[in-house]
């Protein structure tokens, strides 16, 4: 199989959808509508922490792959499992509102540092060597995205990849999900909503099956399923670099009665002895030291997030500025 990335241009069709949700032309990044693109970034940036590629050079062999051996290993080795769990705790005959379980199937792989995919059991040597090619691709895709975060922030090229690295760079992994086919979706998410904890989410959704909602202006939006795009959103860690310039969004999953929905989200996050605090170029001329995001040690947060990850955002951010950061240093990134 020829898995070479190559453009597989997606056709104008999508312009022409009735949907406010930005989804961006990446082709359009290098030509004369590029300014218009960048402007679409940010704006997505700014007010939805979401937005959706489409010609992003990933090749769509490698995405139709990547989702055939997903779904096969599903069936192979995750469903039953997932209704013998259904069954044991009797999730399928509930008649009250469920709040601590989410109805998924998921495992996680790790990519970066060190790859943990020799120690997941069931996954055959083709998954492995497609998922591992399909890694490479999104992690180049996640550092062109960071420098064109860069370039409509103002920051020097580089800038938030180098935020990120700590001493042996960046985590980075994928969460790979199922969302089976529901019989009470009213009383149980597929995912409960939360905002993530980590960087940039580069998310390989259904294009079929729907579900997936962000929260904005107060009511929840749907995230559009398109076949061979990839689905952005910000994390936390962005939200506190750009001193909430960008912001992370809380989102969901809502389980859907009929239909098993794939989902491939992968994680490009903060080492973890990255120091994380509002890049300071992002906050010059600030009147008060009360509106400046906290500065920590980016494991230090994920272990706080553990345990509210379903909860907002913002008393993590104070737990954070309560903790003794002293010994942090604080000061420009070096980009060379």
């Amino acid at each position: 199989m020829n898995t070479t990335p190559h453009p597989n241009r997606v056709s104008e069709e999508f312009e022409e959808m009735e949907m406010d949700f930005p989804v961006i032309n990446m082709e359009k990044l290098n030509g004369e509508d590029r300014g218009a693109a960048m402007e679409k970034i940010n704006d997505a940036c700014e007010n939805w922490g979401f937005f959706e590629l489409v010609n992003h050079g990933i090749s769509h062999e490698l995405m139709d792959e990547v989702e055939k051996l997903t779904k096969e290993h599903y069936r192979k080795c995750m469903e039953q499992k997932f209704k013998d769990m259904v069954a044991s705790r009797g999730l399928d005959s509930v008649d009250t509102e469920i709040n601590d379980t989410d109805w998924e199937s998921t495992f996680f792989l790790r990519h970066l540092p060190v790859s943990n995919m020799s120690e997941i059991p069931d996954l055959d040597e083709d998954y492995k060597k497609v998922m591992k090619e399909f890694a490479v691709e999104l992690e180049k895709l996640a550092e062109q995205l960071l420098d064109l975060l860069c370039e409509n922030l103002g920051l020097e090229k580089g800038y938030l990849k180098k935020a990120f690295y700590g001493s042996k760079g960046p985590n980075f992994g994928t969460k790979v999900s199922n969302y089976p086919p529901c019989p009470k979706p009213e009383l149980i998410e597929g995912l409960r909503a939360h905002t993530d904890a980590g960087g940039l989410i580069l998310l390989f959704q259904d294009h079929k099956v729907s579900g997936l909602q962000l929260l904005k202006d107060g009511k929840w939006v749907d995230v559009p399923p398109m076949h061979h795009s990839i689905v952005i959103n910000l994390g936390d860690q962005l939200e506190v670099i750009t001193n909430g310039k960008y912001k992370s969004v809380m989102h969901r999953v809502k389980a859907q009665p009929d239909g098993n929905r794939m989902s491939l989200a992968s994680f490009y996050n903060p080492g973890d002895d990255a120091v994380i605090y509002p890049a300071p170029a992002l906050v010059e001329g600030e009147e008060a030291s009360s509106k400046l995001y906290p500065k920590f040690v980016f494991n230090d947060y994920m272990k706080l997030y553990v345990g509210l990850k379903f909860q907002a955002k913002e008393p993590r951010f104070e737990a954070m500025k309560a903790t003794d950061s002293t010994n942090l240093q604080m000061g420009p990134i070096a980009t060379v």
